[in-house]
This record gives C-alpha cells, structure tokens and sequence, in this order.
C-alpha cells in the first residue's frame, strides 16, 4: 500500500523559514520514476500547485506567488522530496499536501489526477 506522509509543518513568524518533507512508502523501489507536486489549500480556497519537480530532480516549477522564496528537491535515496520555504508569508497559511504520480513525465494541474497523495501538514505563519 503506497503512502505519502508530509512532515515539518509548523506555526512560524513572517519572514521565518520552515522545511516540508514527504516520504513515500510502498513503492521504494520506484520511487525515483514518479513525479512530485506540492500543493496547498486554504480555508475556503481550492487546493492550488505550489511547485513541482520531475524524476532526476532537474526539472523543477514554481507558482509565481513562491518564486525565489521557495525550493523543491528530491532525494531518490531516502524516498523523500523537500519543499524549503524562506520569507514565509501570512498569504502562505494553508494545509501543504504532497501528489505523486507514476505515470506521467511532468506534474500534472489538477491535483485530483494523481495516483497518491499525502494527508497535509499544517503550516501556519502569524504577522
């Protein structure tokens, strides 16, 4: 059974620093063959694409609103793919949630067309 797990979210001041992490199990031995979407919703906001990042790790995007402040990176190794956010924001209080998907070569738009995803961490960033 395959399972994503996001950790490292966290109540932080604006301008602080957090780093998420998702692990996925069940599938170790095809982890570097998926594809890797960080999303996040807010309260009575529809779940929207934060960054995403390919197999290798070479091909990352991100939305415009995290530009320059937020990093994703992948370490086949550990099964692991990081979202490291710098200059948080009040704006980037949301429920953070890892997509993973096996069979396409990019990330996909809509959230619901991956095969797995996590249950979500919590991140909220006070003024």
């Amino acid at each position: 059974q395959v399972q994503l797990v996001e950790s490292g979210g966290g109540l932080v001041q604006a301008g602080g620093s957090l780093k998420l992490s998702c692990t996925v199990s069940g599938r170790a031995d095809t982890f570097s063959t998926n594809v890797i979407g960080w999303y996040r919703q807010a309260p009575g906001k529809q779940r929207e694409l934060v960054a995403g990042i390919n197999t290798s790790g070479e091909r990352t995007d991100y939305a415009d609103s995290v530009k320059g402040r937020f990093t994703i990176s992948r370490d086949n190794t550990k099964n692991t793919v990081y979202l490291q956010m710098n200059d948080l924001k009040p704006e980037d209080t949301a429920v953070y949630y890892c997509h993973a998907d096996w069979r396409s070569m990019w990330y996909l738009k809509n959230p619901h067309d991956y095969d797995y995803w996590g249950q979500g961490t919590q991140v909220t960033v006070s003024s």
